[in-house]
């Protein structure tokens, strides 16, 4: 039951509420921020509002919605991404899954229980390009 509900706010949010993020995220503030990538069958451009945390050399991005996101497969397919985060673009590379404890300690100590208790266990980290 509790995947039903996770998967009809994940539709609702990837038709509304996306929308109104994208507007948003990337800027200055909150740990919101903008994933461009490109589709695995389209090859179309995308941008989507994500959760994003710095690492030395890269960024943790929290998969709020597990590993069954188009974002997650493209990104997976094509190997590369591009990152707006705080005003700033970042080319990313070397996508890779990392374990959930791992993946919550990228951010900060008041986001953690928001990520547990919504469930997130996977996490994506992925290399600043040069």
């Amino acid at each position: 039951m509790r995947q039903a509900i996770r998967d009809r706010v994940r539709v609702f949010n990837k038709h509304v509420t996306n929308k109104l993020l994208i507007h948003i995220a990337g800027k200055r503030f909150g740990h919101f921020a903008i994933l461009t990538h490109t589709g695995r069958k389209s090859g179309k451009l995308y941008r989507t509002p994500i959760i994003a945390e710095p690492l030395p050399g890269g960024f943790v991005i929290a998969l709020t919605y597990g590993k069954k996101v188009d974002w997650y497969a493209n990104v997976i397919a094509r190997g590369s991404c591009s990152l707006r985060w705080k005003n700033q673009d970042y080319q990313l590379t070397h996508p890779e899954l990392i374990e959930r404890e791992a993946g919550l300690l990228a951010f900060p100590k008041l986001l953690r229980p928001a990520l547990r208790k919504s469930g997130t266990e996977d996490f994506l980290r992925l290399e600043v390009g040069q």
